[in-house]
């Protein structure tokens, strides 16, 4: 059983009566990052050849005025707190990429993702302003 299919079915036992939840929890999120690599849930700004660039969906997850201000081509705005309630607006498929200025936040809402099962959701280390700066593409 994986890591994220042993941290759901934790987190589904606290939901009917468990009273070791925060522990049952613990557990989990301890196994799963003992389990994943340095470099898992990251994407590089080089590494966004216009490949890359054109299979991804991106997620910027700052708030709405900074959206506004300037974001990625094409991507959509979910602030990065609200990722987990609205995971399902994220595609299952194919590569999911979050950001925000510096990729601080998005980082946040990346790994709650992927704790919610979503390994194809990936953080833009460095965030926007990295991409600005050290992009391999830039439409």
């Amino acid at each position: 059983m994986s890591y994220l299919t042993r941290l759901l079915a934790a987190f589904a036992v606290s939901l009917v009566g468990s009273n070791t939840i925060a522990d049952d929890l613990g557990d989990e999120i301890i196994g799963y990052m003992d389990f994943a690599t340095y470099e898992s849930g990251i994407i590089l700004p080089q590494q966004l050849t216009q490949d890359v660039f054109d299979a991804v969906t991106f997620v910027d997850t700052r708030d709405s005025a900074q959206f506004e201000e300037g974001t990625l081509p094409n991507a959509i705005n979910i602030e990065w707190r609200e990722i987990p309630a609205r995971l399902d607006e994220l595609p299952e498929n194919g590569m999911v990429v979050l950001f925000c200025n510096t990729g601080s936040l998005s980082a946040q809402a990346t790994f709650a993702a992927r704790l919610m099962g979503r390994d194809n959701v990936l953080v833009l280390q460095s965030g926007r302003n990295g991409w600005l700066v050290d992009a391999a593409y830039k439409p």
